[in-house]
């Protein structure tokens, strides 16, 4: 499931993960570390929420 930022709207996407802060593709997003920062706009991995799937 992809997970998207309430102040931004960057999409984590756990099949592409984010490798330029360690985060390895195949990661989940409940497995991502508490001090994780939106790589676009900075906030916490609190301001992220499940992206709703689009048919």
């Amino acid at each position: 499931m992809k997970y998207i930022c309430s102040v931004c709207d960057y999409s984590y996407d756990p099949e592409v993960g984010d490798p330029d802060s360690g985060i390895e593709s195949g990661t989940d997003f409940n497995s991502i570390p508490s001090d994780w920062l939106c790589p676009i706009c900075g906030v916490t991995i609190e301001n992220f929420e499940p992206e709703e799937e689009e048919y």
